[in-house]
């Protein structure tokens, strides 16, 4: 098997777009409906734009890596910047991870667990490669 860094793109891509078509059962897990419903409209409203807005982002991360990995890895000035502002993002959602949730009410048992191993492992590995990938892009432009 050919190992490449468009490879390692190409995975991450899928991993992206498997994030992706996982979180569409965040909802339902977290029970938002319920908890939404003691907010205000306009803010339930705003809560639901901002998880479209990270749901078509992490889509189009996860297709621009399946399908343009080439592009990705071709050390012009535009793909180390998009390959920068990738790494950032999923740096940052690792960060917020960490530093920002407030875990006393995190849900109780072996799947949470188990599914926060998983989605910090794939914050970690697209931080990775993205991050790689700009040092690899810009120490060739």
């Amino acid at each position: 098997m050919d190992i490449t860094i468009q490879n390692i793109v190409r995975l991450a891509g899928v991993g992206q777009l498997m994030l992706a078509l996982g979180s569409i059962m965040v909802p339902k897990v977290l029970k938002w409906p319920q908890e939404l419903a003691k907010v205000e409209p306009m803010i339930k409203r705003l809560f639901w734009v901002y998880a479209v807005y990270i749901l078509v982002i992490n889509c189009s991360f996860g297709l621009l890596s399946l399908f343009m990995s080439e592009q990705l890895t071709n050390a012009t000035p535009l793909a180390s910047a998009v390959s920068g502002f990738i790494a950032v993002y999923w740096i940052s959602r690792l960060s917020i991870q960490f530093l920002y949730f407030d875990r006393s009410n995190f849900p109780k048992g072996i799947w949470p667990i188990a599914g926060e191993v998983v989605l910090v492992t794939a914050f970690v590995f697209f931080g990775v490669v993205y991050s790689y990938l700009f040092y690899f892009d810009f120490n060739r432009i």
